[in-house]
């Protein structure tokens, strides 16, 4: 049974698209309004976005940015690795300055942006303190009677 207030209060319940906010993440954008900065240094995550006031303590990006990062980098810098050795015989010393300075580059453009997208993705989805209004009804669901 539904009460006369849940129908409202549902229906102000804005909708948060993942797609959006991730892409918006990824770019270190706010995923609400993708105008503020997501981050006030290379990874510290901001209290709150400068332009709509959206809070960003709740979250909870911890190991999961760095271990997406290195499983990235790993397969990247691992394909690497048996091209030079098979086609172009380097020599090693060259080859593992070459992959070394790939791993490194590589780790620092990736990290940050999945890091963003964690957040968004927890933005998105109302985790850890994101979502304390009611989440919506899911689409297909008929609600009440």
């Amino acid at each position: 049974m539904q009460t006369p207030n849940t129908g409202a209060a549902l229906a102000a319940v804005e909708e948060r698209p993942l797609k959006r906010a991730m892409a918006r993440g990824w770019r270190r954008r706010c995923p609400k309004c993708g105008s503020g900065p997501l981050f006030s240094g290379y990874l510290k995550v901001a209290d709150h976005c400068a332009v709509c006031g959206e809070a960003f303590h709740h979250q909870r990006a911890d190991d999961g940015p760095a271990y997406l990062t290195i499983l990235i980098v790993a397969h990247m810098v691992g394909f690497a690795l048996h091209l030079l050795y098979s086609q172009l015989r380097l020599d090693p010393l060259i080859m593992a300055t070459v992959l070394s300075i790939l791993c490194v580059a590589a780790s620092l453009y990736l990290l940050p942006r999945i890091k963003g997208a964690f957040v968004a993705l927890q933005w998105s989805r109302r985790m850890h303190g994101f979502g304390r209004e009611p989440a919506p009804p899911a689409k297909g669901h008929e609600t009440g009677a």
